[in-house]
């Protein structure tokens, strides 16, 4: 995808590093949880909540980096998103093999990545009508709020938001309800980006070394939410904290 302009916006990246902090903070607490015997709880109360507004960040991210792909490029064609969409998808299989190796019990089926690769691929053709994005999405996520006061008896559906009955996994996140973050983003994209510029007034990114380390780890992402288990684990396990034999 060829791109008429290079030039990325501070502040989305300086929002997508948060989300990346937050992340790893989340993680460090659910593996002390997960394989030591820490008195944490980080499925109900705040530390839940934290972690649905760390996933619903990214997601809200992702729409709006659609709207400015799709502004910026010169090829505005499906393809490029499709590709995109499941190459982030197939980082998701990754997770999904390697979380079996590794737990087997509760692996990863339909996580983060391969919600996020699914949902760029089914927001395409929203792109060129942003503001269509809004009631679509808003429905999206009153279906799937609903959706997770039930369970059923199939696992066909589990990737849309149909739970099966005793469905256990460390990461899911069906397209209903996320999707419809993806389309709130694109809706907020093509409101506060339109054509793929800036609506709103604000200075260049200040010069400060912890704002431009925050914004580092935006850019680089995908790399950190592969890589940041792996070495969590290995240094908990090191200093001793957590217990990874099994």
């Amino acid at each position: 995808m060829q791109k008429r302009s290079s030039q990325r916006y501070w502040e989305i990246d300086l929002l997508r590093g948060l989300a990346v902090m937050m992340m790893i903070t989340f993680h460090l607490l659910f593996n002390l949880v997960f394989f030591g015997e820490y008195p944490f709880v980080v499925d109900a109360g705040f530390w839940f909540y934290f972690q649905q507004a760390t996933a619903g960040l990214f997601f809200l991210i992702a729409g709006i980096a659609m709207t400015l792909s799709y502004a910026r490029a010169d090829n505005r064609s499906f393809w490029p998103f499709f590709r995109k969409g499941g190459r982030i998808f197939a980082w998701g299989m990754v997770v999904t093999v390697a979380t079996w190796l590794f737990l087997r019990e509760g692996y990863v089926v339909f996580g983060v990545l391969h919600s996020i690769g699914i949902s760029i691929i089914l927001a395409y053709p929203f792109l060129k009508r942003p503001f269509w994005a809004l009631p679509v999405g808003v429905f999206s996520l009153v279906i799937g709020n609903y959706l997770e006061n039930f369970t059923f008896s199939f696992p066909w559906l589990l990737w849309l938001g149909f739970v099966p009955e005793r469905f256990y996994t460390v990461d899911y996140f069906p397209l209903l309800p996320w999707f419809g973050l993806i389309l709130l983003g694109l809706f907020l994209g093509g409101l506060l980006y339109p054509a793929g510029r800036r609506r709103f007034p604000l200075p260049d990114c200040p010069e400060f070394p912890l704002l431009r380390g925050v914004i580092f780890l935006g850019r680089h992402s995908l790399v950190i939410y592969l890589l940041h288990q792996p070495v969590l684990l290995a240094i908990l396990a090191v200093l001793g904290v957590i217990d990874l034999r099994f």
